[in-house]
């Protein structure tokens, strides 16, 4: 394959918008995750076209009303220069349903997690994006995707996609967990080459990237995760042997 006929992700761009929504279910989908489905008119006009967009979620304060920031051409004007705690989530929309979905890793001491587990319908949720999205073509030959629990919601609506297009070629994807019990997220897509770590071992997801045999052409690799791990793992791909359009690190979180 020649430099000019590859295929590669494309860039698109998207009007920032803040939606308030409202909770229309709340279900414990897996042992580490919690679905929350939203929906409600301001979802009109809602746009994700990656599979690892995000979203920008503002969590409440109890009695304090949420007051969206303006969008300038200066950028964004938050009133007061007050800013609510925030996490980004992949969006996982159901545009026949009209919902949008988002999967909440369950773990203590997170304001998002804490928030998920108490949700109940009615309640209101306010979210800003994607402000765009990287569309990753579904037809590459090879495709590799490595992750942590924080990339296992954008995982999943990769694979599922994947599934839906009848994808024929190699798929594989390496996922380090901390507790196995996680696996249950992705039971559905048992047709999947997943290599499970369990414990968070750095050296155990190099190892099986080491191991592994990538195509010189026609492949598209994904690594997301904690910063300094991400960053780590993605130096193997460096180089002249891999084409950088062709590799996505994205960091999910950073450890403090």
């Amino acid at each position: 394959m020649t430099q000019s006929s590859k295929v590669y992700p494309q860039r698109v761009r998207n009007e920032l918008r803040f939606r308030e929504l409202t909770v229309l279910r709340n279900e414990r989908i897996s042992a580490g995750f919690q679905r929350v489905v939203l929906g409600g008119e301001a979802l009109a006009g809602f746009s994700s076209r990656g599979f690892d967009d995000h979203t920008k979620v503002f969590f409440p304060q109890p009695g304090v009303p949420f007051v969206p920031p303006v969008v300038t051409d200066e950028g964004i004007v938050w009133p007061n220069d007050v800013r609510p705690a925030s996490r980004d989530y992949t969006p996982l929309y159901d545009e026949a349903r009209h919902e949008l979905a988002l999967d909440f890793f369950i773990h203590e001491g997170g304001v998002a997690s804490d928030w998920a587990q108490h949700a109940r319908a009615g309640d209101t949720l306010t979210i800003g994006g994607p402000r765009g999205s990287l569309v990753v073509p579904l037809s590459y030959g090879y495709q590799l995707y490595v992750c942590d629990e924080s990339g296992m919601p954008a995982l999943r609506r990769r694979l599922e996609a994947l599934r839906a297009a009848g994808h024929r070629g190699v798929v594989k994807a390496i996922v380090t967990v901390a507790d196995a019990a996680c696996q249950d997220y992705l039971a559905h897509l048992n047709d999947v080459d997943i290599d499970w770590v369990i414990g968070h071992s750095e050296q155990a997801v190099d190892e099986r990237l080491a191991a592994l045999a990538i195509p010189d052409d026609d492949y598209f690799l994904w690594i997301t995760g904690e910063g300094k791990v991400v960053k780590n793992l993605s130096r193997r791909f460096d180089g002249d042997a891999f084409d950088p359009q062709l590799v996505r690190a994205a960091a999910y979180w950073h450890n403090k």
